[in-house]
């Protein structure tokens, strides 16, 4: 079982949610295993990065994300589905991408824990 989040930040995903577009993460499966081309983008802390991420993953942390998108995808059109932990703060930072002119973007549901449920395939860093 997941983090039990506070209500307060349930209650501004929840807000969130209604704004953006997400997929499952079968889609962001079947989306890498075709080879399609978008941007997948980590927006979990350095330590959770580091523990393991989904393969071709960029990282910019929520803390960030709003700094440095424009470095890492200039073009607003594109295609990003961003992934966090459970899929909250991913909806959020969704969210906050739109409201900086972004037009294509999706938040992974189910987030990691739901990728490694799944049992799909895990980076790491070397050791």
């Amino acid at each position: 079982m997941g983090k039990k989040h506070n209500p307060r930040f349930l209650k501004v995903v929840e807000d969130a949610k209604t704004r953006i577009r997400e997929c499952t993460v079968q889609e962001v499966k079947q989306k890498l295993d075709a080879g399609e081309t978008f941007h997948l983008i980590d927006v979990r802390e350095e330590s959770e990065w580091k523990a393991g991420r989904l393969p071709k993953a960029k990282h910019l942390c929520k803390g960030i994300l709003e700094r440095d998108i424009e470095n890492v995808v200039p073009n607003v059109a594109e295609e990003i589905i961003l992934y966090c932990g459970g899929g909250y703060r991913s909806a959020l930072a969704a969210d906050m991408l739109q409201k900086m002119g972004y037009t294509n973007v999706i938040s992974m549901d189910g987030g990691f824990r739901g990728w490694r449920e799944a049992g799909y395939p895990v980076e790491t860093d070397p050791s």
